[in-house]
């Protein structure tokens, strides 16, 4: 019988790194000064295998087409990130900036070149402030190991753009830990990979067990999250496991993967681009997995499902309209589907009057669920998303200015 061991609260909401990981933070010219780091590195202290997917967009920057190919040998041990700069479009002057920060802080770190993934995020089409990053990098290389005091947190602050809040998750597995930062509120709407996401354990596993672990978590949970529908040039989930912490249970490390991962989704959708709750769609009875995800992904992604959460309107003709989106799914029939909206189901019988008070106020909560029944088969997904306010304009009309 395997064993996870969910970590304190505070522990979870600001954990330690795993044995044998170390992090540096600082503003290396992305931000202004005094706004904030907006550099980070993360390094393992000992070899390490690695896993990693990415962003399928045919615009990906020069952070994700270089780090593509250092994760392909699954020997990464360090991981940097810039803020603010997505370094995208910006032709060879931007695939040389990125090969340069990551020679950079190989050789701050004493590793090879190719075991360094950089993430790049921010604002698309300009270039990188690189006489800064030289400077910073070079006065950080000056330091040393001294420099490398970070916590997970501040890593993940270090990440944010419009993000408001740092993003991490933790948990114990055995004799050994894993952790997670993430970060990432806008253009989310994952295609393999979602925003940046970066998991780091001391377990012993090998390269083939942490890719079928990575790639099973992000499937039921990174993948199964959406903001606005608009998937990131940038995107990026990576593992690192150091062994430091020697073997652990395959099954249970899995399943702390996936508690890490899904932790980090609900963080992620809950602070989305001007949202105010977080909206989970959850579909049963389908024919099959890709079937409910897709359904469930037509829910959590219509502007009117996601302004009626906002007005905390129980207004179910709209999720049904979404559902019946879904034109190729011929199986469908309004006959077999039910919907709930909380405990209470809306479809097929009208709730009677003095239900609506009581749907208000479930959906007034900061978490909504919707569960669809498709009366078809036995298939499940939850997808995770947010509502939709007046802050998310707000946020990208005024996003370059």
């Amino acid at each position: 019988m395997t064993q996870i061991d969910n970590l304190s609260s505070l522990e979870t909401n600001d954990p330690c790194w795993p044995v044998g990981f170390r992090a540096y933070t600082g503003n290396g010219g992305l931000r202004a000064h005094g706004a904030g780091d907006d550099l980070s590195i993360v390094a393992s202290d000992r070899p390490s295998v690695s896993a990693a997917m990415f962003t399928r967009s045919r615009f990906a920057g020069p952070a994700v087409v270089l780090s593509r190919a250092h994760a392909v040998g699954g020997r990464l041990r360090a991981v940097t990130t810039l803020a603010q700069n997505a370094n995208v479009a910006t032709g060879r002057q931007g695939e040389e900036n990125a090969a340069e920060v990551v020679g950079r802080v190989a050789a701050l770190l004493g590793v090879p070149a190719d075991a360094v993934l950089i993430g790049s995020t921010g604002v698309i089409g300009r270039p990188l402030p690189m006489a800064a990053i030289r400077t910073h990098l070079e006065a950080t290389a000056e330091r040393g190991t001294a420099a490398f005091e970070a916590r997970p947190v501040d890593v993940a602050r270090a990440m944010m753009t419009t993000d408001t809040r740092p993003k991490t998750s933790a948990r114990s597995v055995g004799g050994a830990r894993i952790v997670g930062v993430a970060k990432g509120v806008g253009m989310l709407e994952p295609n393999m990979a979602t925003m940046l996401a970066y998991l780091f354990t001391d377990a012993e596993l090998s390269h083939a067990e942490l890719d079928a672990a990575l790639r099973s978590a992000v499937e039921k949970t990174f993948n199964c999250l959406s903001v606005d529908t608009d998937t990131s040039t940038s995107d990026t989930v990576a593992a690192l496991a150091n062994g430091a912490a020697g073997p652990v249970d395959l099954a249970a490390f899995s399943a702390a993967l996936d508690e890490v991962c899904l932790d980090l989704t609900q963080q992620l959708a809950s602070d989305g681009e001007g949202a105010s709750k977080l909206l989970r769609v959850t579909v049963a009875q389908a024919a099959d997995y890709a079937q409910a995800k897709r359904v469930a992904k037509s829910v959590v992604n219509s502007p009117l499902v996601k302004t009626a959460v906002h007005g905390a309107d129980p207004n179910w003709g709209r999720v049904v309209m979404a559902i019946g989106k879904n034109t190729e799914d011929t199986d469908i029939e309004p006959a077999k589907v039910t919907v709930r909206f909380g405990e209470t189901e809306v479809y097929p019988a009208e709730p009677a009057a003095d239900t609506l008070e009581k749907l208000a106020e479930t959906m007034r909560q900061d978490e909504v669920d919707i569960a669809i029944g498709l009366g078809i088969g036995a298939a499940t997904a939850t997808v995770y998303g947010c509502d939709l306010t007046e802050g998310y304009i707000r946020v990208n009309a005024d996003y370059t200015t």
